[in-house]
């Protein structure tokens, strides 16, 4: 028997709606957990096939932090205007808003880490890997795994989320293109930092 009280703890702790959330844990038989998995599979399933629909439509969102020290603005885009308005949406937008002051990540996804970027890094870590004593053998591995850090650490799509470091910025995305259906891509952000490039070595 699947209880009110389970659907809304679901509800609770995936953001999905009260049917899907009962229709899972009926397939789960009543395993939260067990149903937490499925409408996460569910939501990459509808990400998959929403990926290539146009999304051009969305919001253009703003965020000041500390007095004026921090400022950013970010562009996601969706297939409607309807869903640019949806509430859902909008708090998806501001979080990632919030994600960028807090955490300036310099790429929006690994894909767009420039090949000289990516190589420089690699030099790096391998003289800090053979620095450490680490054997020939594995260093390759080691920086596989070092460049896994970089990535989570400079690309928003790799960064953990801020406000729940269990699911990182690419969950939360797909989690919302599960529940809403339609496309969903975050474009485009900058983020200014009062002060941010100027010389000081030239201040009189």
């Amino acid at each position: 028997m699947i209880s009110a009280e389970m659907v809304k703890e679901l509800r609770a702790l995936t953001g999905v709606g009260m049917m899907d959330c009962k229709k899972a844990l009926i397939e789960a038989g009543g395993d939260i957990e067990k149903a937490k998995e499925l409408l996460r599979e569910k939501g990459l399933s509808v990400a998959a096939k929403r990926a290539g629909r146009i999304a051009a439509q969305g919001v253009i969102e703003s965020y000041i932090h500390l007095g004026g020290k921090v400022g950013v603005l970010v562009e996601v885009n969706c297939e409607t205007d309807f869903v640019a308005r949806n509430e859902d949406f909008r708090a998806f937008v501001k979080d990632i808003c919030l994600q960028v002051a807090a955490t300036n990540p310099s790429y929006l996804k690994r894909e767009e880490v420039p090949p000289e970027v990516i190589e420089k890094e690699k030099e790096i870590l391998t003289k800090q890997a053979l620095a450490e004593g680490k054997p020939e053998k594995i260093v390759e591995k080691i920086v596989t795994g070092r460049m896994e850090k970089f990535y989570t650490e400079n690309c928003l799509l790799d960064q953990e989320f801020i406000k729940d470091q269990d699911k990182t910025i690419k969950d939360l995305l797909t989690e919302l293109i599960g529940k809403i259906g339609e496309n969903i891509v975050i474009r485009r952000f900058v983020r200014y930092e009062m002060g941010e490039g100027l010389d000081y070595s030239q201040t009189p």
